[in-house]
């Protein structure tokens, strides 16, 4: 099946879908756009990656994940892609570190499989290339 542009701009929705469920920590929505067999964050499956990604996220106060220069490559078969796009994440402070903040840019690399209800993320390798801040906001206290 040749590539079509349809695949490509639903893609990128979907990649912009996963950063606004980062954003506004809807936990279940984002375990809704992996696969059952998901590799990303450094563990592996639905459950175990939304739970590194909570761990993250849940100790600190308000996100925003911005992407750019992303590159789509659909597979010959049209059920398979990779994504590489550029991010830049912003995190701010939470409770003792109310006043810090942390930002973060690199780049996502993304494995994406088409299922049922549409493309779903299978796998994510992050490549962080610069930081900034303290690195605590996105650290439990504990």
């Amino acid at each position: 099946m040749p590539e079509s542009v349809p695949d490509r701009v639903e893609i990128t929705d979907r990649l912009h879908v996963v950063v606004d469920l980062l954003d506004t920590k809807d936990w279940p929505g984002l375990a809704a756009t992996l696969t059952d067999d998901v590799v990303a964050y450094g563990r592996a499956g639905p459950v175990d990656v939304v739970a590194r990604v909570r761990s993250h996220l849940d100790v600190c106060g308000a996100t925003q994940h911005l992407l750019g220069n992303i590159r789509v490559d659909v597979d010959v078969d049209g059920d398979g892609a990779r994504t590489r796009s550029y991010f830049r994440a912003f995190h701010v402070g939470l409770g003792e570190r109310a006043d810090a903040t942390y930002e973060c840019l690199g780049e996502y690399r993304d494995e994406w499989r088409r299922g049922p209800s549409g493309w779903l993320l299978a796998g994510r390798v992050i490549d962080v290339r610069a930081e900034i801040g303290d690195r605590g906001v996105i650290a439990s206290l504990s």
